[in-house]
């Protein structure tokens, strides 16, 4: 039997000449992310074997915690002899979303793969998502003169390349995928890059996997009921979670502002790594540096003390402003899952729902991200919760302000009508236009 169209014969016609393109479009993307995907989650496998193989000496040798200054000054000493350019990590790969200028300088790959491991060894406190956003733009960007891609096509090849980092690091792609989507604007995403993202994303995840490369696993929540009750104390949790995440972002920037005083940047780490070691010697234990994943896992069944996520937070902004390097993903999980574990000591909710409430939404704050991150609890922590999840993270996202991590996130939507001024502006800039903006209603007083 013959094969018939389901479509009329008038528009047969006009289909296939939209739809091509489309498939074109699909098959070319599908190409390129494929390759992304094998760079990329073969790198995140080489990286996170090596990093399991590091924490576990660390933790067997903890006397290596005395050298971190050493390491701290070799660290320094190679990004500023080697990776001037490529010093600002992420935020470099930010900027050349919003402003391309130049194909990503392959050695910050190597470098911050370097740098990381070598904090991790001496006993610093940072995560291991920035590494491999920066390994997986990075490397992305590298097939830019292959295909022959045009400057609005490397844009999308960035924003695929941080999806399969940040995917292929922590097995998450749907996360992954929507936090390459969502990072460099607040507020606004970028359609066009969606499928490129979503498949760069998963072949990372699968390469990563295909290596035999195993992730945390996370409790799966059970089904709670929303009561008026629960629903006022989500959003009070939330709110405490994204200013957590405001105050983590403030202080970091404020620790690197203080460092730069030290006007021979390897010196900055040598100073920074002393008072890491000395504070981690005085508590007398090293479950507040490095990733911190057992202590992540214990607070999701028993109520963690409340001074964890404060000494956490303090350990990981100095580690990080002072110039060692990593990422501060994982951190803020600790810090989140161990504030809403805390919270349980108070609140009448499960300790579990308040760990995982925590873990994503101080995330959601600190990245502002609250999408990719409602869809990593969903994806660690099962989708009974996820109302819950869902809450937790948008509410943070709304309390952390214009702040962030990341200072090269321009807002691309206020998260308030009252900073509608703000649109357009690096995160990085607004203590500066406030101040401006001070200044200028101020003579406008006057001269009136």
């Amino acid at each position: 039997m013959a094969f018939r169209s389901p479509f009329p014969r008038f528009l047969r016609p006009s289909l296939a000449i939209e739809q091509t393109p489309h498939l074109l479009f699909l098959l070319r993307w599908l190409l390129i992310c494929a390759a992304v995907g094998v760079l990329v989650g073969s790198a995140s496998a080489g990286f996170l074997l090596s990093l399991d193989w590091i924490t576990a000496w660390r933790e067997a040798h903890p006397w290596i915690i005395w050298l971190l200054p050493a390491g701290g000054l070799v660290i320094g000493a190679s990004y500023h002899y080697l990776g001037q350019g490529v010093v600002r990590g992420n935020n470099l790969i930010l900027d050349e979303i919003h402003r391309p200028q130049a194909t990503i300088p392959l050695r910050m790959a190597p470098l911050v793969l370097f740098g990381t491991l070598a904090t991790h060894l001496f006993g610093g406190s940072a995560g291991r998502e920035g590494t491999a956003v920066q390994m997986g733009g990075t490397l992305a960007d590298q097939l830019t003169r292959l295909f022959g891609l045009r400057p609005r096509d490397r844009k999308i090849l960035l924003i695929a390349g941080i999806s399969a980092g940040f995917a292929s690091v922590f097995g998450t792609p749907l996360a992954g995928a929507v936090f390459g989507l969502e990072v460099f604007l607040i507020g606004t995403i970028r359609y066009d890059a969606i499928v490129p993202s979503f498949l760069a994303a998963v072949c990372a995840d699968l390469v990563t996997k295909a290596w035999g490369v195993g992730h945390s696993h996370y409790p799966q929540l059970d089904a709670l009921p929303l009561t008026p009750l629960a629903l006022v104390l989500t959003l009070g949790c939330g709110i405490a979670f994204g200013l957590t995440a405001r105050g983590f972002a403030t202080l970091t920037h404020q620790i690197t502002h203080w460092f730069k005083r030290i006007k021979y940047p390897p010196l900055r780490p040598v100073v920074g790594g002393v008072l890491v070691a000395l504070a981690v010697f005085a508590l007398g234990t090293t479950k507040y540096i490095g990733l911190g994943v057992p202590t992540i896992l214990a607070s999701f069944q028993t109520a963690a003390l409340p001074q964890d996520f404060v000494l956490k937070l303090v350990l990981t902004a100095l580690t990080l402003g002072c110039g060692f390097k990593g990422g501060e993903v994982t951190p803020l999980f600790f810090i989140g899952a161990t504030l809403g574990s805390a919270l349980a000591l108070v609140l009448p909710l499960p300790v579990a729902l308040l760990a995982a409430m925590g873990f994503v939404g101080v995330f959601a704050g600190a990245a502002n991200t609250p999408l990719a991150c409602t869809l990593m609890g969903l994806e660690l922590f099962g989708a009974h919760a996820g109302v819950y999840l869902a809450l937790a993270c948008a509410t943070a996202y709304l309390f952390s302000g214009h702040t962030g991590i990341y200072s090269a996130q321009v807002i691309g939507h206020a998260k308030h009508l009252r900073f509608g001024r703000e649109q357009g502006q690096q995160l990085g800039n607004i203590p500066t236009h406030r101040e401006n903006g001070r200044a200028t209603a101020a003579n406008r007083k006057a001269e009136s």
